[in-house]
């Protein structure tokens, strides 16, 4: 995967590839679909949610440019394998996932594997997580139609953010870097990721 898939398609960060070779990413997607688990492309992992596909993970990850040091929000855990990654590279993982049992199947999963630098909390991910904040990066793995101002205001100034906004299916992949208060925001990548679901469609 990393050599035939991420490096060629030039994902250079030399942690972020050691974090894409060492997570066992069967570990996070369904037992009858485990054969393709390293295959370019994503998984399906019920409750009509999937697994990005690697090299997706890897670029959203690489565009953070994390330090050791860092706190991350990480807004759709899923099956809790983007999670993993980020705690290979971080302090600490914050992630937010608003299907029940998904939630607790992630958190299970990376309990089981060893990464206690992760927290698992479900909820609203438009809301974030204000209780930890503020946050060295945010990654959002699902697509709002608009940039969440919680989110924002919850990301440290000199903070990135990665972040798919759009229709459904149909999206732009964002850099959002936070300087003295202010958004510059950069294009990526054309993407396809799940709609963001919210709590309440009144909230």
């Amino acid at each position: 995967m990393v050599e035939q898939q991420l490096k060629p398609r030039g994902i250079k960060d030399e942690r972020v590839l050691a974090a894409m070779a060492k997570v066992l990413r069967e570990e996070f997607v369904p037992m009858d679909a485990r054969s393709d688990a390293y295959e370019d492309g994503p998984l399906p992992i019920g409750y009509d949610q999937t697994i990005s596909q690697p090299y997706i993970v890897a670029f959203m990850t690489e565009q953070l440019r994390l330090k050791p040091s860092d706190h991350v929000l990480e807004i759709g855990s899923g099956s809790g394998y983007q999670a993993a990654i980020l705690a290979e590279l971080v302090a600490g993982v914050y992630t937010i996932e608003i299907v029940e049992p998904l939630a607790k199947s992630a958190e299970a999963t990376l309990q089981r594997l060893g990464y206690r630098n992760v927290h698992v909390k479900m909820g609203d991910g438009y809301k974030g997580w204000p209780e930890e904040a503020p946050f060295d990066a945010i990654i959002v793995t699902c697509a709002p139609e608009k940039v969440p101002q919680p989110l924002v205001d919850q990301l440290k100034d000199g903070g990135r953010m990665v972040i798919p906004v759009g229709e459904q299916f149909a999206q732009q992949l964002y850099l959002l870097e936070k300087k003295s208060g202010q958004l510059k925001e950069s294009a990526t990548l054309p993407v396809r990721f799940v709609p963001m679901q919210r709590e309440s469609r009144k909230q």
